[in-house]
């Protein structure tokens, strides 16, 4: 027995651990089927530690929660495309400072947001620069159209007014046609003239006329412009439209230091000629003989109706486009002839209209009109302008009171017409001459108005 023992207590330390971990590696087993068996019977005991969160399998029919997996531990690389930590690919020195410069990026991003950008619109009838404009290339189709307004004046046969007719009680033939009225108004219109006051009169008549400047500022309306102009041997404008009545009467109270030319025939020689006194046609105190001749005397009433016309067909086309000559109807020197003249009236619908004075006004210079006078001009291309734009005559006035009555109905006659309107029914887009004539339906009354008219082609 003494032998058995020392055998026993002679074993190394080494093989009695061996021994110890093999009965209870042979426990635990017996112990883990022991507890898969009663799993579902048996309940933890109360000392025993939690175990470690695991996971599920990620189910077929809904997506795992967000908060499933487990935080990483602190100072772990951050892999958002793989989550799982096992998972994460080894990150080297390089790597972890891009990600920290990312990182950093990032959070200076959402601290500071950028600014939205201006939004630009463009509006509804353009295009935008970098698109096609869908119009371009398309065919376009043009049509010719014209619109012809007359203007009638319509009076009783000793000289008055008559309102109250209607379209019904109106016909317009054009080239001999009846047109189909479409347009109709008896409203007044504003109106834009430009006056012209002819210098080369007589001193005797114009100072009478200078007289009556107060009336002739006061015949227009609070909505009318006027322009000033004078001519003699040139045309010159005083002052541009205006609609302010203090700007005219100040014009037209300068006008009143303006002289007219001397009466009678010019003085060549003598003691009251403008040249040294002479004695037997020889200078006093010797030299040449001098011959002085006097400037030809000159009225270029066409040339400054032919500004005054250029001048109002820049005017707004909605008023009523009057020419009001203040002379004594003499035409002598001017560049632009008659025709010419009344071409570019009747194509822009602009009125003459006039006041004669002086040896215009006289009876005898009414039957001999239409003789040229040697040395006077033509005293017939007033009446003609006047009668082929609006269809009356000039109103020959002698005295002062009379002069600034003819203001007053001149202006009303332009303001306050029946205005007709028609598109022509046979449109030929050339610009040839059309005669109108307007006929009312009414005995005993008397009709004003343009004799034609010259088409302005429209633009192809």
């Amino acid at each position: 027995m003494a032998t058995v023992n020392q055998k026993k207590s002679s074993r190394s330390p080494f093989g009695t651990l061996l021994m110890a971990l093999a009965i209870t590696g042979s426990l635990g087993i017996t112990a883990l089927q022991a507890q898969s068996g009663n799993s579902q019977t048996q309940p933890p005991p109360a000392n025993a530690q939690p175990a470690q969160d695991i996971p599920d399998a990620p189910s077929t029919v809904q997506p795992p929660p967000k908060d499933t997996f487990p935080t990483p531990p602190p100072g772990s690389p951050k892999n958002d495309a793989n989550p799982f930590p096992g998972d994460a690919p080894k990150s080297s020195p390089q790597n972890a400072q891009d990600q920290n410069t990312r990182d950093q990026d990032s959070q200076g991003q959402e601290k500071t947001a950028r600014p939205m950008p201006p939004i630009q619109t463009v509006a509804p009838t353009s295009t935008p620069r970098n698109q096609i404009n869908p119009a371009e290339g398309l065919y376009v189709i043009r049509s010719v159209t014209n619109f012809v307004q007359v203007p009638v004046m319509v009076k009783t046969a000793d000289g008055r007014p008559v309102d109250g007719l209607g379209p019904k009680d109106f016909t317009v033939l054009e080239n001999g046609q009846p047109q189909t009225l479409t347009f109709f108004t008896s409203d007044p219109f504003e109106l834009s003239v430009a006056v012209l006051i002819d210098t080369g009169m007589a001193d005797v008549a114009l100072q009478k006329v200078n007289e009556t400047y107060s009336a002739l500022a006061g015949a227009f309306g609070p909505y009318d412009e006027v322009a000033l102009y004078t001519y003699s041997s040139t045309v010159s404008q005083v002052i541009d439209f205006t609609g302010r009545p203090e700007r005219l009467t100040a014009a037209l109270d300068e006008m009143k230091l303006v002289r007219g030319r001397n009466n009678g025939p010019p003085v060549t020689g003598g003691p009251l000629g403008p040249e040294s006194p002479t004695i037997s046609g020889l200078p006093v105190g010797g030299g040449p003989a001098q011959t002085y001749t006097p400037e030809r005397e000159s009225h270029v009433l066409n040339d400054a109706i032919l500004r005054a016309a250029v001048d109002l067909s820049k005017r707004d086309r909605a008023r009523r486009k009057v020419i009001f000559v203040i002379s004594d109807g003499r035409e002598m020197g001017s560049r632009a002839s008659y025709a010419g003249v009344l071409h570019l009236l009747q194509s822009r619908d602009i009125q003459v209209r006039a006041v004669v004075v002086d040896s215009g006004a006289l009876p005898v210079y009414k039957q001999i009109e239409k003789f040229h006078l040697p040395d006077q001009g033509r005293t017939n291309n007033l009446a003609k302008f006047v009668k082929a734009t609006c269809g009356g005559s000039p109103l020959a006035e002698l005295s002062r009171n009379s002069i600034e009555d003819a203001y007053a109905e001149i202006t009303s006659e332009a303001r306050n017409q029946y205005t007709l309107g028609y598109s022509p029914k046979s449109v030929t887009g050339n610009s040839a001459y059309r005669s109108v004539e307007v006929l009312v339906h009414k005995k005993g009354l008397k009709v004003s108005a343009k004799d034609g008219y010259y088409s302005i082609p429209s633009p192809h």
